[in-house]
C-alpha cells in the first residue's frame, strides 16, 4: 500500500464521505483535551487504493482464497505484507501476524445401524453430519426430545435427563392457535425452523443439555441431503471443515421417516418428550484430516486506554476453485478486507501524528468464514488474544463494495447496518451520530429486524462477538447475482461507494476508540 501526502479533499459527498473542506474542526466525542480533525485521516482513505489492492487480493492468483489450501495462503501472507509496510505490528509480537486456527477436515462418514434387530441403509435412511471419532453404540437410553427446541419461553428439555444419551429430535417448531410460532410469536420462519440453521440451532440444544448424540429427522431436508453426501462419499471428495477440539464432538444423523417411526412410532404425531426403551446398534466410522489455517492480527495500542480493544475484523477466505473455475471474491469479502487496510492505514497515520487511538484497536482479518464462522469462532471461544471482557465492540465489514439489485427504493449511497442496536443503545446512537456528522450515508436498517427471514445477524463473524455480549455492527450491501459464484470480480466493484463505506466505519471507530467513555451494555443476553 502506497503511502499517501495527508490533504483536504473539496469534492462531492457521494464520492467522499467527511473530507469537504467547510469546518469540522472537532470529532464527536467530547470531554477531549486536545481537538483532532479526523477528516485529516479519513482522506486517506481513497478508490484508488482499494481498487488497486482489490484487483490484486481477488485475483486469479489467490486462487479463491480456499481454507487452508494454497490461495489462502498467499492471501495472509499477502496481508502480513501490507501491515509491515504500514509498520503496524502485530500483538503476538515479532514478526508473528498469524494467530493459527486449528481445524480438521472431515470426510462423509457412513452408520450401520439397526432398530430392534432391523438395519438401515446409508444414505438411503440416514447421513452421519457430525463424528469427531469412531463411534460403536448399543443402547436403550434414547429420549424424544420433541421438536428439540431449548429457548427461554418453550423447552422440549424441561424436566427431563438426557445428560450422556441420544437424543431424538423433529424438524420444525410447535405453533400457537394463531399459527405463529411459540418461541417468537410471529409466522416469520425462527432459527429453529430455518433451514441449516435450524440444525445448528438444534445441535446446540442437545451439546448444552449434555446428550452425546442427536438424531433428528427432517424428511425435507434429508431429500436434499442425502444425495450429495452420497456423491461425495463415493467420489472420495473431503467433506465440511470443523474446529479441531481435543473434546469429542457430539455425534449428529438425519434420517428420513423410515428410520424414525423405528425408533418412535408415533413421532410425527407426538410432542411430549418421554424416554424410550428402543434398542438402537450404531456403528459409524469416522475419517478426518488435520490442516491448519490462519487468521491475521495486527493492533495500534491505546495512548491513555490501552487494555481496552476495539475490533475491527472481516473474513480473508472465499469458496476457492471449483469445477476449474476461480471464485474470486471480490466483494466477499475481498472489499471488506482491503477496506480494513485502508483503515488500518488511517489510524496510522493519526499515531504518526501525535494522535493515536484513546483505546487500543485490534485489526482482525479471519479465516474459515464460508466454513461456518470458524475463525472468529476460535479467536472468541478458544484463543481470545485479548480478554473477552476487555473488548468493547466489534465492527465487522462483510460486502461492502456493490449495490443490492433488489433495494428499489432509496439512495444509491447506503450500507445496511445489522446488529448496531441489538446489545448496546449507546453504540447505535454513535453510529448514527457519527454518520450525521460526517458521511449522510443511507443507513438501511432492512435486516436488523429480529424476524428477518435471511438471518444475517447470525452468518458473519460478528456473532462470534455478539454471543458474548459484545456490541457489535455488522457493515453490509446485501447480496447479488454474483453473490457465491466466480463472476465475483473486482471490476463489478463500485469504489466510491466502497471508499464512502470504509471512511463510515473509520469515522466510528475512531469515536470508539477516542470517546471517553466505552458503549454501554444495556442489552446483555444470558
Amino acid at each position: 500500500m502506497k503511502k499517501i501526502v495527508l490533504v483536504f479533499v473539496t469534492a462531492l459527498l457521494i464520492t467522499n464521505c467527511g473530507t469537504s473542506s467547510k469546518s469540522n474542526t472537532s470529532s464527536v466525542h467530547t470531554n477531549e483535551a486536545r481537538i483532532v480533525d479526523p477528516t485529516i485521516y479519513a482522506s486517506t482513505i481513497t478508490e484508488e487504493e482499494l481498487k488497486e489492492m482489490l484487483y490484486k487480493y481477488a485475483s486469479d492468483e489467490f486462487e479463491g482464497r480456499e481454507t487452508g489450501e494454497k490461495g489462502q495462503k498467499m492471501a495472509v501472507e499477502y496481508l502480513k505484507n501490507q501491515y509491515q509496510i504500514l509498520e503496524i505490528p502485530s500483538p503476538l509480537g515479532d514478526d508473528d501476524y498469524f494467530q493459527e486456527v486449528p481445524l480438521e477436515k472431515q470426510s462423509v462418514s457412513e452408520a450401520k445401524i439397526s432398530v430392534n434387530g432391523t438395519s438401515f441403509k446409508s444414505f438411503e435412511d440416514h447421513i452421519v453430519l457430525r463424528a469427531s471419532s469412531n463411534t460403536e453404540i448399543n443402547t436403550q437410553d434414547i429420549v424424544f426430545v420433541g421438536y428439540g427446541i431449548d429457548a427461554e419461553n418453550y423447552s422440549d428439555y424441561k424436566g427431563i435427563d438426557v445428560k450422556d444419551k441420544i437424543v431424538l429430535a423433529k424438524a420444525g417448531e410447535p405453533k400457537d392457535t394463531n399459527g405463529n410460532y411459540i418461541t417468537t410469536g410471529s409466522s416469520e420462519d425462527t432459527k429453529w425452523t430455518n433451514g441449516r440453521q435450524s440444525l445448528s440451532s438444534k445441535r446446540d440444544a442437545a451439546i448444552e443439555n449434555g446428550a452425546k448424540g442427536l438424531i433428528l429427522l427432517d424428511a425435507n431436508m434429508f431429500v436434499r441431503y442425502a444425495p450429495y453426501y452420497q456423491r461425495q462419499a463415493e467420489s472420495g471428495v473431503s467433506g465440511r471443515l470443523s474446529l479441531k477440539s481435543n473434546e469429542a464432538e457430539m455425534m449428529m444423523l438425519m434420517v428420513n421417516d423410515n428410520l424414525a417411526k423405528a425408533l418412535h412410532p408415533s413421532i410425527l404425531e407426538d410432542e411430549k418428550p418421554k424416554e424410550l426403551k428402543t434398542n438402537l446398534s450404531l456403528a459409524i466410522e469416522n475419517k478426518s484430516e488435520e490442516i491448519t489455517s490462519e487468521n491475521v492480527v495486527a493492533f495500534i495500542k491505546g495512548s491513555t486506554k490501552p487494555d481496552e480493544i476495539l475490533v475491527i475484523s472481516a473474513h480473508l477466505d472465499h469458496e476457492g476453485v471449483k469445477n476449474g473455475e476461480v471464485y474470486n471474491g471480490a466483494d466477499d469479502d475481498g472489499s471488506g478486507t482491503v477496506a480494513i487496510l485502508e483503515i488500518a492505514e488511517a489510524f496510522k497515520e493519526a499515531e504518526k501524528a501525535g494522535h493515536g487511538p484513546k483505546r487500543s484497536i485490534l485489526f482482525l482479518h479471519v479465516t474459515g468464514e464460508e466454513k461456518g464462522l470458524l475463525g472468529s469462532r476460535h479467536y472468541t471461544d478458544n484463543d481470545p488474544i485479548f480478554p473477552l471482557e476487555n473488548t468493547v465492540a466489534d465492527l465487522n465489514i462483510d460486502m461492502i463494495g456493490r449495490t443490492d439489485p433488489k433495494r428499489k427504493e432509496g439512495d444509491r449511497n447506503y450500507v445496511y447496518l445489522i446488529g448496531s442496536d441489538k446489545l448496546s443503545t449507546d453504540l447505535h446512537n454513535i453510529s448514527e451520530e457519527v454518520n450525521k456528522k460526517y458521511c449522510n450515508i443511507e443507513l438501511d436498517y432492512k435486516f436488523n429486524d429480529d424476524n428477518d427471514p435471511n438471518r444475517f445477524y447470525y452468518r458473519s463473524d460478528h456473532y462470534n462477538f455478539a454471543k458474548n455480549n459484545i456490541p457489535v455492527i455488522f457493515y453490509f450491501n446485501g447480496t447479488h447475482d454474483d453473490y457465491h459464484q466466480p463472476s465475483d470480480t473486482p471490476d463489478k466493484i463500485e469504489y466510491d461507494l466502497l471508499e464512502n463505506r470504509a471512511r463510515l466505519v473509520f469515522y466510528t471507530a475512531w469515536e470508539i476508540a477516542n470517546r471517553e467513555n466505552k458503549p454501554i451494555v444495556d442489552k446483555a443476553t444470558e
